[in-house]
Parts: structure tokens; sequence; C-alpha cells
């Protein structure tokens, strides 16, 4: 049930929109969720962990991968409200309600795309994700090897991932990936550790 929720590009349950109350930024602020999608009760124990430990985004184009209903692309926009944020979305209730909740918080440098839509020849100098790893490596691996190499040199990408659930040999398994990009050079690391996470980060050189 958890699988079809979150990963489907059309949740089977009735679609009953609801607010919650969370902090981002240090903002105590209002958003819109509903069932259907990952994590509605609030920002999960990964995202936060994302969230408290990684640096400030540099740049002026940001990514994150799987939005839910936005805590990561939502920080993003607050952060730096000149950047340009994309958040990329198979769930169709996610990305309505990720621009829902920008729209709600006076965010205009949002824009939320299915993975089909997002215009080809797009960069970015920063991208954070919690990726969603029950979908399964296969599809997870594509996800990784679509949106990574997006990264503008000297960009960095942030990914947070339990260690219980594979971090370490995701973590292998992307710098091995990477070296067989046919452009650019990137070099993967372990960024921190906290509570159970690793937060992979990923620069590319070249």
């Amino acid at each position: 049930m958890v699988a079809e929720h979150y990963f489907s590009a059309t949740p089977n349950s009735d679609f009953s929109p609801r607010e919650i109350d969370v902090t981002l930024t240090n903002q105590r602020v209002r958003v819109q969720s509903a069932s259907g999608i990952f994590s509605p009760s609030g920002i999960d124990k990964g995202t936060a962990i994302l969230l408290e430990n990684v640096p400030e985004p540099e740049g002026t184009s940001f990514l994150d991968i799987g939005t839910g209903w936005g805590p990561i692309t939502l920080t993003l926009a607050l952060k730096n409200p000149q950047a340009q944020v994309t958040g990329v979305e198979v769930n169709e209730r996610s990305a309505h309600l990720t621009r829902t909740n920008a729209q709600k918080l006076g965010l205009t440098n949002v824009t939320v795309y299915t993975p089909e839509e997002v215009p080809q020849d797009l960069r970015f100098d920063t991208i954070w994700s919690n990726p969603p790893i029950r979908v399964g490596k296969d599809i997870l691996h594509n996800i990784l090897r679509t949106w990574i190499p997006r990264l503008n040199v000297g960009g960095c990408a942030y990914l947070v991932v339990q260690k219980n659930l594979g971090a370490d040999s995701l973590q292998k398994w992307l710098a091995h990936e990477l070296e067989e990009q046919p452009q650019g050079t990137f070099q993967v690391s372990r960024y921190s550790t906290s509570k159970g996470f690793r937060i992979l980060e990923v620069v590319r050189n070249a």
C-alpha cells in the first residue's frame, strides 16, 4: 500500500487536502498535504536530517528529485528567492500540492514537472533529494543516472539515504556509475552521518 501511494502517478485514494503546520527555514508555516503521497503528516526523518545538515545551496538553479508535498523544494525556494527551483515528481497529487504550497507561501520561483516535462537543456547548481529508495534498485539507479549528471561544473548534489536501506552500497554504485560518464568528472563522498542516515555528496569537478 505504501508503494502504491507515493510511487503511483495517480493515487487511488480520494483527494482530500488538509492543512498541516511545519517548520521550514526556522519559520512556522501552514501547508497543504493529503493521503496518497510520501510522508503526508509532516516532514519525515530523512528529509529533516537532510535539511538540518546540508550546506547552504549555491548558484541560481536548484533541483529537488521527488517533491512529496514540497518540504525540500519550498526550503530551497525560501533560502534563495532569486534562484529558479525545479521539482521533479511522478505523483500528480504531490506535484499539485507542491505547486499549491509554493503559491501559498508567495514563492514565484518554483516549477514542478513530471520527469518527461523537464527541458532537456536545463542544468543545476544544487541538487537536494530524499530519493525514493523503496522503488527498487533498478528504478532508483535510473532516476539518479538521469538527474545527477545534470549538475553544472562546480555544482553539488546531496542525497539522504538510510544506512540500513543501502546508503553505503549506493555510494559505491554512484561513484562507479559516474566514472563511466562520457562527459564530466564527479567526486562522490559521504558528507555526514546522523541518526542512522547518510548524506551523500556528489561534486561535479569538470
